[in-house]
Parts: C-alpha cells; structure tokens; sequence
C-alpha cells in the first residue's frame, strides 16, 4: 500500500534521513475522555483503523464521521532503522486540532495546544530494540470558544459559511533523526539593496564552540559562502551574494540553501533549504515590492477540499489551487481563516505568488484578555515556522473579529497581538483584523459585499469607505478591499448561498463581476483587491470554481478582467 502524502513535509529545512509516518494507525473516538484513565496509551490496539494525515471527518481517512469527536486515539508500531542507532530521533506532526499528548512505549513524550502548528519531541530516551508504539490522544471542542477553530461548523451540520470539522492528525506525522547538536530552525531575511542574506540558525540548545556553514547557488551555480562560530542557542551572519536574481510575482526565482554545522572537528549535522531575494515594503497608497508599486490581485482561499477536509488529497493540487488562480489573472491570496501548510507555502515560493499568512481566529471568544492566552502562542509559532517563505508578504492575525454575546471584542487583545506579530517579525505589514473594528494596523482593510457595480463604485469616489466609523478611524494607511463579490453561481446544485441575488445568465454574472472589479482597479487609492473568492466550499457556491476545482466559466474572461493595468500602478 502506498503512503499518502509522501513528500519531504517541510521543504525548508530537509534532511535525507527521515521516515514518513503516514498511511494506517488504528483508530478509537474516546468521547467520554476517560482513555488517559483507562490507559489507552499501554494499549496493543485500539479498535478501529483510520488513513493518516486525514482527519476522521475525511472521506480519505476511510471513516467519514462527521458528528462531534471530543477526543479521539490513534496508535501505530514503528521499527526504529539501524543506521539511526546512536542518533537522536525527533517525532514530528505537521498539525493536530486541538490539543495533543503524545506516547512513546507507554510513558508520555509532551503535550501540544493548538491545531494549526507543527511541534516534535526528542523520543529517543523512550526508544527500544524492534517494534516502538506510539499513541496520540487529541482533544477538540470548538464549542468551547476557548479555541481558534477557523471555518469549522458549531453546528452539527455544516451551515452558512461555516464547514465540516477537523478534528484530530491532518497533516504529515514523521521521524528523523540528528546528531545531539543540530539545527532546529533556519530563519532567513533577503537583503535586496545589497545582494546579500541575513541567516539565523538556531539550535534546540546552547552549542558552543560550533562552526555554521551556509553556501548558496542559484540553478546549480555557486553564488556565495560564508561561515560563523558561535557559543549560544542561536547563530545569525550575513551571506554575499555575486549576482542578484529578485523573487517576484510569477517568477519564483529561488536560491538553495546548504548548510552544515561542525563541533570538535566533525560535521554534526547538513540540511538543505532555500530562499528568496525580495523586499515588501508600503508607501502611502501602495504595497512596494522590490521597490515598486505592485496592485495586489488576492483571491480568497480557504484550504478546504472535498474528499480531504483540510488536508490535500496530494502534492498536486496544492500546486494546482495556485496555478488555477494565477489562469483567472490573481497573483495571489488571502490565505482565510486557516494557517496552511508548509508544502503550500513551498508552492506559492516557487511558482511567485503573494500571499497573507492569516489565523483561524473564529470560534475564539476574544471579549477579555485573558483568551490572548489561547491564540498568541499559536500564532507566533505559525509566523516563526513562514516567516522565510518569500511567498507571504503579510500577516493578518484576525479575520472579523465581531463582539460575542453581547460583548465587546477586548481591543487590548488585538493591539497586543498586533504589536508581538510586529515584534517577532519587523519585516513585514500586519493588518489587526481584516474587515472591521481596526485598533492598530499598517493597512486598512474593508469587506464590501455590495452587488451594484455603479452603487460599490459610490462607496470609494469621493472618500476612504468606513463602515464601521463608530469604532475605527481611517488614519491614512494604504487602503485594501479585502472581501468583495461572493457572486453566487450555483449551476445545477441546490442548497447553495452566495452573496446579493444570483445573477440569471452566465452573461449577468460576468458583467457584474466586471463592473465590480473594474470599480477598484480603476481606483488610485485602492492599493489591491481579495475576490471571494477561488472555489466553492460545501453549500458556500459563490467560487469561480467549483469545490471539486472545475471552472464554472471561461478563465479567459476573468484572467483579461483580472490584469487590467490599475490606476495606482500608473
């Protein structure tokens, strides 16, 4: 049987010495959550079967239960490779909504919150000779509201613009192994005016007396090397570069990155990995990328799929949600309500497509300070794990953050969040919360869902467009658009919803996506537009595509609309 999904889950820092750990585990939903005492952990087998990285609510997990899960159990058995011996072996998991712990042979290895961001243990104290069990419990209760839950239903049924659930293991689970001194993260700042890249290499410990080599080529050709010692957990030097090759909208053109770690004369350890000449930058009007006025043409993508939930069926349709965007003329996505993974990210990289790198902050009551506590750890590892992806020229912690029960929203929660995304990385524009309520924030961002091409025009000839002026205040930052459309076009299903009233022809539908879109690209304050949005999602039908990723009309049409040269690149 084939493993699924069985590529290198983490194309930025890879090692040849992996183990895929995809492919079937046993399986029990424990929703009394009495397995802990129980002691399913020491279990030999747990009762059902389940197709890892696909959570149970997943067609492809081979058990398709889409009712509430409070905790589910999975296990497998896993032989340790020879040459490992000696080595330390690290478990790691691409995701696991909600909460996990994590069991090697029966003792506790950690524990994770949060279901959107990798983490890894060192199991190797826990290993033995022949077969290891390891066993995952996974908690999750999106009703609590004590969780960043993204587009996941509340409801037993899907409903609105919210979907079936995830619950569980849904992205890559995986081993490697390491000598004791190794790198843990490579984080990567392109440095344009000088041709040159700052890199930090940090370790899981202090290392001292370690040597740092980083050599770089581009298309197989050397393009610089330099090395540094350090004493500390962390190592940062700088890389000249003999010729500049800028990463750009459709020209995704990257530099590999070797780089090896030596101690007491032996090399300890070598990873591959890559980056991207780029800067993003705004002006007063505009996003500057590489130091010119770009319009952003972002669609709206919410990483769903038919048969996989939140996981990709494979590799390839990963590639081909962008690849289909860029056919209807967007260079880019708001990535919505959901932290996706590496490998698209790595896609996104190399094809030269700018993305927002965006939270799944729905579901988590933000009312009072103290919730920061379930969503600002999570986030700040999503953005250290993406922030040397050329790719993401952006960062959007909060989607509508509306008030709950009678409530206000804490603005306190968002400028704290705000100022740490800032902090951990200075190098790139964040929005607060896109849509609605901005506290503080480096664009301004509106959702606009008027139907009325002539009406939405209205909304930004004369002014800046405040809908909500009782509590935000327009301060002169760029100013994006970044909800609008949502035209519904159902074709033969039933059940659907988009936003206004359908239009009646094929014809209808083009001339009002026109006369919406022209309204902004015609616009010299409107710095770029998000669609809403790509493909449809469950009874949401209002994508350009439908959920199974067939075009509902002629790409050409939307692609001549799309590129239209905009009144703020003049």
């Amino acid at each position: 049987m084939s493993i699924p999904r069985p590529e290198y889950p983490r194309p930025i820092l890879q090692r040849d010495q992996w183990l895929n750990l995809n492919g079937e585990w046993e399986f029990e939903i424990d929703n009394g959550k009495n397995g802990i005492e129980k002691k399913f952990y020491e279990r030999t087998h747990l009762k059902g079967r389940i197709t890892v990285p696909f959570c149970p609510e997943s067609k492809l997990s081979g058990i398709g239960n889409t009712d509430f899960m409070n905790c589910v159990w999975y296990r497998r058995s896993v032989s340790i490779p020879e040459e490992w011996s000696g080595k330390h072996v690290i478990l790691h998991f691409g995701a696991v909504d909600y909460s996990a712990r994590v069991y090697v042979n029966g003792s506790l290895a950690g524990e994770h919150r949060g279901g959107y961001t990798p983490f890894r243990f060192d199991i190797t104290e826990w290993l033995k000779e022949g077969e290891n069990s390891i066993a995952v419990c996974a908690e999750d209760d999106i009703r609590s509201h004590n969780q960043p839950a993204g587009k996941q239903s509340a409801e037993y049924h899907s409903a609105g613009c919210f979907y079936t659930r995830t619950t569980g293991i849904w992205q890559t689970v995986w081993m490697e192994c390491v000598d004791e001194c190794h790198i843990k993260q490579v984080k990567t700042v392109p440095d344009t005016e000088n041709g040159a890249v700052t890199i930090t290499v940090i370790f899981p410990k202090a290392e001292p007396e370690v040597v740092v080599t980083a050599s770089a080529s581009f298309e197989g050709k050397p393009m610089g090397t330099a090395s540094t010692k350090g004493v500390s957990g962390c190592v940062t030097f700088s890389l000249s570069l003999k010729e500049k090759h800028l990463w750009d909208i459709g020209q995704g053109n990257l530099y590999d990155l070797q780089l090896t770690v030596e101690k007491d004369g032996k090399i300890r350890d070598s990873v591959q990995s890559y980056f991207g000449l780029r800067s993003v930058g705004l002006d007063r009007k505009a996003l500057l990328l590489n130091g010119r006025k770009v319009f952003g043409r972002w669609v709206l993508d919410q990483g769903f799929y038919p048969d996989g939930i939140y996981t990709a069926p494979d590799d390839e349709s990963l590639k081909k949600d962008i690849l289909y965007a860029m056919e209807l003329g967007f260079n880019g996505a708001r990535l919505h309500e959901k932290i996706f993974e590496p490998r698209f990210l790595y896609w996104a990289d190399k094809l030269g497509y700018l993305v927002w790198g965006e939270h799944a902050n729905w579901g988590l009551d933000i009312t009072e300070k103290g919730q920061v506590s379930y969503f600002l750890p999570e986030w700040l590892e999503a953005v250290e794990r993406d922030s040397s992806h050329p790719c993401v020229i952006g960062w959007c912690p909060f989607n509508e953050t509306w008030d709950f029960n009678g409530r206000c929203q804490d603005d306190r929660v968002l400028e704290m969040v705000y100022r740490a995304t800032k902090a951990v990385d200075p190098t790139r524009p964040v929005i607060d919360t896109s849509g609605n309520y901005h506290v503080m924030t480096d664009i301004f961002d509106v959702h606009d869902y008027c139907q009325d091409g002539e009406e939405f025009r209205t909304h930004y000839e004369t002014k800046y467009f405040n809908p909500f002026e009782e509590r935000q205040t327009y301060r002169g930052e760029p100013y994006f658009v970044s909800e609008y459309g949502g035209i519904q076009w159902s074709g033969e299903q039933k059940g659907g919803w988009g936003y206004g009233e359908a239009p009646a022809t094929e014809e209808e539908f083009i001339n009002r996506y026109r006369a919406l879109t022209e309204a902004l690209l015609k616009n010299e304050n409107i710095m770029g537009f998000c669609y809403t949005q790509l493909y449809d999602v469950e009874q949401e039908q209002n994508g350009l595509m439908t959920y199974e990723r067939k075009f509902k009309f002629d790409p050409d049409i939307f692609r001549e609309i799309n590129t239209q040269k905009a009144a703020m690149e003049e």
